[in-house]
């Protein structure tokens, strides 16, 4: 297949950008520096700079749209949410444009979105029927689906990725949480009663491989893992795995006085269940957060 990525230097993107590639599919990736894509991926790849010199999308067999400004790098000043929303927006309603203006359009459309699509949930189960909470964090997915959404027909399907938190060695979540933990200093957040939707990289990228390979898959799925856990558990595993110790815990009110709003992150979550993707028949290799950590981290 031909795929079009945007969002392929992020964590995901490039995990997923190299599988595709062992896979020899035929990646062309969309970057505002090329020369930034060219040093993970080389010549294996062809780049774009912006989608303006494309008129259609007629020579791709599949579409997969990353792209986005990291949500938890900075408070959310208006300006903030602002960028969040059009970094999000914009290039997902142009993808959608030049779908819908192809006379041969690609077969598939796998955009981003994210668990925050349901809001805080407390301890409910969330599948993907679950009816969102308005808060900002689902008024920054429901568009960003909605204009994905745009581009369906009956040549071209949408499937919408609502990720949680993605496990890598090197990037994403881990990478704010290690220094931490490193240093012993790490622990529960809040009540760490709060549920942790969390995905393994591997799944993630496999996860998008069987959405992209599997005629007929369309609509939302919950990127997790089948087994989320509470905060405390998750902190406690994790610090297991590195050998450290975990007594801090971090009062609510220091998370919300560093992080204003945004600390709906990590003190709300979503007790999120990948339905959807299980009953397509999607296999998951790390179910248990244990398993996971054990994988990123290896004792000698």
């Amino acid at each position: 297949m031909h795929i079009l990525i945007t969002g392929a230097t992020g964590l995901i993107g490039s995990h997923l950008t190299r599988n595709l590639l062992l896979h020899f599919h035929q990646i062309t990736v969309l970057s505002r520096s090329p020369e930034r894509a060219k040093a993970l991926f080389g010549d294996s790849v062809k780049y774009i700079g912006n989608l303006d010199s494309l008129s259609s999308l007629n020579d791709f067999d599949a579409v997969i749209n990353l792209a986005g400004e990291p949500i938890a790098d900075k408070r959310w000043t208006e300006v903030q949410k602002k960028r969040l929303c059009n970094s999000r927006w914009q290039i997902t309603a142009q993808l959608s444009n030049l779908i819908l203006q192809s006379k041969q359009p690609p077969e598939v459309f796998i955009s981003g979105s994210a668990v925050g699509y349901y809001g805080d949930q407390g301890q409910s189960i969330v599948t993907e029927e679950e009816a969102p909470h308005p808060e900002f964090t689902h008024t920054l997915c429901q568009r960003w689906e909605d204009e994905a959404l745009k581009a369906k027909s009956v040549h071209t399907r949408v499937c919408l990725l609502r990720t949680g938190i993605v496990l890598a060695a090197e990037g994403g979540a881990l990478a704010k949480m290690l220094p931490i933990f490193k240093t012993g200093l790490g622990g529960p957040l809040g009540s760490g009663q709060q549920y942790m939707p969390w995905i393994h990289i591997h799944d993630m990228v496999e996860g998008i491989r069987f959405l992209l390979t599997t005629p007929g898959l369309s609509g939302p799925f919950n990127m997790v893992s089948p087994y989320p856990v509470h905060n405390e558990l998750f902190t406690d595993l994790l610090a297991s795995a590195l050998d450290r110790p975990h007594f801090f815990r971090t009062p609510a009110w220091v998370i919300k006085l560093l992080m204003g709003e945004s600390s709906v992150l990590v003190l709300g979550g979503q007790h999120a269940l990948p339905k959807r993707l299980e009953d397509a028949g999607y296999m998951f290799k790390f179910s248990m957060l244990e398993k996971a950590l054990e994988n990123l981290f290896p004792k000698a």
